[in-house]
């Protein structure tokens, strides 16, 4: 298997994809391509593999275009006999909720790092911000009740994991633990796992 793969150091959707690469054992089989993604400028190179021009983004050996980070995953995944995506039945409808629910702490996220980063000040909209913070919160507390088991190392898992530590290298003020000690205590266990420890996001 060959992937080529727009990606961005500090992008927590394309660690998601680069720690279930490691997982899998096929980190080695990818191709990172230079980017600079931004939700203005938009990057042309990646418009070549993703009309969104967002990433990751990749292609596929055969040419087939792959986006965004849930189906480059699940794609990997497959190539690989899987085993990060469980089969059809409770575990799999939990592992994917989780993946969403992850996912959408980081869309929140990204939006208030977009709108005090990019806006321009005079146009920022405080009462937005605060509304995704509210956002943000409610889903980490989502994460709280529904933890994945010490031995679960599916996309669930992995997504929690990114998104949790995305928080903390964009967003340490914010205090995620606070109140929350099982989750903190999770991901403190999880983090240590090989695949985390190569992939931990950079500027």
């Amino acid at each position: 298997m060959r992937l080529s793969l727009y990606w961005g150091p500090a992008s927590p959707f394309v660690r998601k994809v680069m720690v279930a690469a490691h997982e899998l054992g096929l980190e080695g089989s990818i191709e990172l391509l230079e980017s600079a993604a931004n939700p203005v400028e938009r990057d042309a190179r990646i418009k070549a593999f993703n009309p969104l021009a967002k990433v990751p983004a990749a292609q596929a050996g055969d040419g087939t275009a792959l986006y965004d980070s849930r189906v480059i995953c699940e794609y990997l995944d497959t190539e690989a006999g899987g085993s990060l995506f469980p089969p059809a039945g409770p575990a799999r409808w939990t592992a994917l909720r989780r993946q969403a629910l992850a996912d959408g702490v980081l869309d929140a996220a990204l939006l208030v790092r977009y709108e005090t980063l990019i806006r321009p000040e005079a146009h920022r909209w405080p009462l937005w911000i605060e509304k995704q913070h509210e956002k943000v919160s409610d889903g980490l507390g989502a994460m709280e009740a529904d933890l994945p088991e010490p031995d679960c190392h599916d996309i669930g898992a992995i997504s929690y994991a990114c998104a949790l530590g995305w928080l903390d290298f964009r967003f340490g003020e914010i205090g995620w633990r606070d109140g929350r000690s099982a989750l903190a205590e999770w991901y403190a266990g999880y983090e240590t796992r090989p695949a985390l420890v190569a992939t931990r996001p950079g500027a």
